[in-house]
């Protein structure tokens, strides 16, 4: 039985990679031996009467936004860095409607991160399974749920980089190419490539 979702296509193919990262994510967990946890909502305490839209036939929150780090998260926030991109610059982003679409539209200061070496710190999805990973997504909150998405786009920049990187549930910073995405295939408003890992 097949199920059809109803979503822009940017929307639903960032949460395929999403889906496909918390995924990998718990295929990792499984396969070193771990413990599930029990993570927090992805919705603030403060304001209990707010839910996240849900994907259509399937009842599961679609994300969007800067995204939420819940109170009750076993893991902390990200620690100030003056050496990293601020996750404020990132998801200050807006958007249009375009026909069936939603795309960005970057201020000044993102754009002036285009084409330009920078570095980026969050909690790491997994595309793929693994211990080491080249391939991955950087989120500004951990992920809540195996099906949830943490925030919208601009709330998770791709990483590609040269060497693999060990999977973390610790925040992990990058640095590499820094591209602001106009109109990408997959939805996605932020990519990092030929990217190395930074203590």
């Amino acid at each position: 039985m097949k199920t059809s979702l109803c979503i822009d296509s940017s929307t639903s193919t960032a949460w395929r990679l999403a889906c496909a990262a918390a995924l990998a994510c718990g295929m990792l967990l499984a396969a070193t031996g771990l413990r599930a946890q029990t993570l927090s909502s992805p919705l603030g305490a403060a304001n209990p009467k707010s839910t996240a839209p849900a994907a259509p036939g399937l009842g599961l929150p679609v994300g969007q936004g800067a995204g939420v780090h819940g109170a009750n998260s076993p893991f902390a926030p990200l620690s100030a860095r003056d050496d990293v991109v601020p996750w404020s610059v990132l998801t200050a982003v807006k958007t249009k409607n375009e026909k069936n679409r939603i795309l960005p539209v970057f201020t000044p200061p993102q754009l002036a991160l285009n084409q330009t070496t920078q570095r980026i710190q969050g909690f790491m999805m997994p595309l793929d399974p693994g211990e080491k990973q080249r391939h991955f997504l950087l989120s500004s909150v951990p992920l809540t749920c195996a099906f949830c998405l943490p925030g919208g786009p601009e709330s998770m920049v791709e990483v590609k980089t040269k060497t693999p990187v060990r999977y973390s549930m610790e925040p992990v910073v990058v640095e590499g190419r820094f591209l602001v995405l106009n109109d990408d295939a997959y939805g996605l408003y932020y990519r990092i490539t030929d990217a190395t890992s930074i203590k």
